[in-house]
């Protein structure tokens, strides 16, 4: 290769372990800054497959990832790449590269840009961060989870609220509902003497209020690691769905425990804080636990949400979704509640559970929202 641009990409692609035949003496400064600020994290990943670290081509000294620190790493990743790339870059150091160091560092959780990959990473570390570090997980927690309702909130109304139906009539000025002595009163003063009849440009009618009984949600989410995605929705969702008149949030969230998040349902901010990933799973004490807060059958909903990998024997899972079913509770399992709604999970217990009286889906939660609005309307 002869082409110096072509050749200048390959030696930023390949790093450090390209020197001896692409020596970085052939970039730029800038090129140089770039070199070194990729090796930091990369070379992390090479040196796993077995490649040491140790300075290239006696030329190494500017690209030895130790005269970084992650606070100035992250400066020159600021510096050096456009936003896009610079999440990009900072994700792929957190979740794919393990680069907790990121997380232990209160001034460094500062310099981190607030986004959804940064909140799985901060929802998964948290349990190890330091006193002073978790304060400022929660803050960067708190501004990601206003992000996404930001978002989210208006579609989800939206969803919630439907379409009104133009070819429905109103049951409300129905003769049966007719105000007749409102009516003359407020009309009196059209009186007709000739044809000796009130003229009526007002009419009044009672307004007849059906009453109906609340509807219970229950949300029963699965907090194994890999539904980490799911459980931050989940919980925005709670949030969104605790502020619709008659209707009553349960948050429950297990893996072999079982933690009832129905008193903080409302603050998407704190049930992430609260979750524990990792663990066991057992499905079938979890949904049990729910079956008992159905006071309502026929007015509760029940969503699952899970990759339905079954850690306990599933005949008390099966049994209990079966006696759900029985009772008229509405009933859905998600594989994955998130932007993408891409699951993965066992197809297997998903049509056990389909079989069993449960609509099995993955959503995203504008989708969501306009499946429960179907059912509660």
């Amino acid at each position: 290769m002869t082409d110096p641009q072509l050749l200048r990409r390959w030696r930023l692609a390949l790093g450090r372990y390209a020197e001896r035949a692409l020596p970085s003496s052939g970039l730029t400064g800038e090129d140089q800054r770039t070199d070194r600020a990729l090796d930091y994290l990369y070379a992390r990943e090479m040196e796993k497959r077995g490649l040491r670290r140790g300075k290239s081509g006696g030329k190494g000294g500017s690209l030895d990832p130790t005269s970084l620190t992650p606070l100035g790493w992250l400066g020159e990743l600021r510096d050096l790449f456009p936003q896009s790339v610079y999440e990009t870059v900072q994700a792929h150091a957190i979740d794919n590269l393990g680069m907790s160091e990121l997380l232990s560092d209160p001034a460094v959780l500062d310099a981190l840009e607030p986004n959804r990959d940064l909140l799985k990473a901060l929802i998964a570390f948290k349990g190890a961060a330091n006193p002073a570090a978790r304060e400022k997980i929660r803050e960067v927690t708190r501004k990601v989870v206003e992000e996404i309702l930001r978002q989210l909130r208006p579609r989800i109304e939206a969803a919630l609220a439907g379409r009104p139906n133009r070819f429905r009539r109103s049951q409300l000025k129905a003769m049966k509902n007719f105000a007749w002595r409102e009516t003359i009163r407020d009309n009196l003063k059209n009186w007709d003497s000739e044809r000796s009849r009130i003229v009526a440009d007002r009419l009044r009618f009672h307004g007849r209020s059906r009453r109906r009984l609340p509807w219970t949600i229950i949300l029963c989410v699965d907090q194994s690691g890999s539904m980490l995605s799911s459980t931050i929705y989940a919980a925005v969702m709670a949030s969104i769905l605790t502020a619709l008149p008659s209707v009553e949030v349960k948050l429950v969230v297990f893996d072999t425990a079982i933690v009832d998040l129905s008193s903080e349902a409302h603050d998407a901010v704190e049930v992430l804080m609260s979750v524990q990933l990792g663990g066991g799973t057992n499905i079938g004490a979890a949904v049990e636990y729910c079956e008992g807060l159905a006071v309502q059958p026929t007015r509760t909903i029940f969503v699952l949400i899970s990759d339905f990998e079954e850690g306990a024997p599933v005949g008390r899972l099966l049994s209990a979704v079966r006696r759900m079913a029985s009772a008229r509770i509405t009933m859905l399992g998600l594989g994955a509640l998130s932007d993408d709604a891409a699951p993965v999970y066992d197809r297997r217990m998903a049509e056990r559970l389909a079989g069993c009286g449960m609509e099995i889906a993955a959503l995203t939660p504008d989708r969501f929202a306009e499946w429960i609005g179907a059912r509660i309307a």
